[in-house]
């Protein structure tokens, strides 16, 4: 059986930090085709749809949708803050390689 995939604290503190609810948007995490690797990440702020996964923590939402759940099952969706920048990042065990810039990978 396929797991969720997991939003860690620190992600739902930065929605919080950023105002996401308080917009009525949640952060959608999609996979689509392209990228160097073959499937890409998607991150943006948007609103729920029907058919999206919700994750939610005190008010801050994630979603998935339905078509990308299956690459995303037992992922870690996390927030990291590093010397080159801040951004959500995605740690997917479905992924056999990935690009140096973590948004792009392959299964």
């Amino acid at each position: 059986m396929q797991l969720p995939p997991k939003v860690t604290d620190r992600a739902f503190e930065r929605l919080s930090e950023i105002g996401a609810s308080t917009e009525g948007k949640a952060l959608r995490v999609a996979v689509e085709g392209g990228g160097c690797s073959g499937f890409q990440y998607e991150i943006k702020l948007d609103e729920p749809d029907d058919d999206d996964l919700v994750l939610e923590n005190n008010g801050e939402r994630v979603v998935v949708d339905s078509v990308s759940l299956p690459f995303l099952a037992d992922a870690v969706i996390d927030f990291s803050e590093e010397l080159i920048g801040a951004r959500f990042v995605i740690q997917n065990p479905n992924a056999t390689s990935s690009c140096g810039c973590g948004t792009s990978f392959s299964m």
